[in-house]
């Protein structure tokens, strides 16, 4: 997993016991799930980032994009103007609390062949991101 700090922590700090929440990055701009494609990747060249994370019209996060997905949803012979994000998402529901550990969020990124998994609060908010690193 790749380890984001946006604050200092002790050194002494067991690693095995850091939490998502600890380990997590900027998860992207949060957008509608009725948004085009073709809107989307305009508002992820604007904000240089390469996942959005997606809301239903409660604000209720219901998956995560990334550019790679929506340039191959593009660029198929399927796709029209009338696709939306909400079409898309998949199995893009895979999120992680701020308290789970950070070996339990790589196992379960790795494991179900995840780029990212978000993380949310209990209210389904999206707080940031969990990487793997390459």
């Amino acid at each position: 997993m790749t380890l984001i700090h946006t604050q200092p922590r002790p050194a002494d700090a067991n690693p095995a016991h850091r939490t998502a929440e600890k380990g997590m990055e900027a998860a992207g701009p949060q957008v509608c799930d009725d948004m085009s494609v073709e809107v989307a990747l305009a508002v992820m060249a604007a904000a240089r980032t390469s996942r959005l994370v997606v809301c239903d019209q409660d604000d209720q996060r219901t998956g995560l994009v990334t550019r790679t997905e929506l340039a191959a949803v593009r660029d198929s012979s399927d796709y029209t103007d009338r696709v939306r994000l909400r079409d898309i998402l998949g199995d893009h529901g895979s999120s992680t609390s701020p308290v789970t550990t950070m070996a339990e969020a790589e196992h379960e990124t790795r494991s179900r062949r995840l780029g990212v998994l978000p993380v949310v609060d209990e209210q389904g908010s999206g707080l940031g991101v969990l990487a793997l690193s390459r």
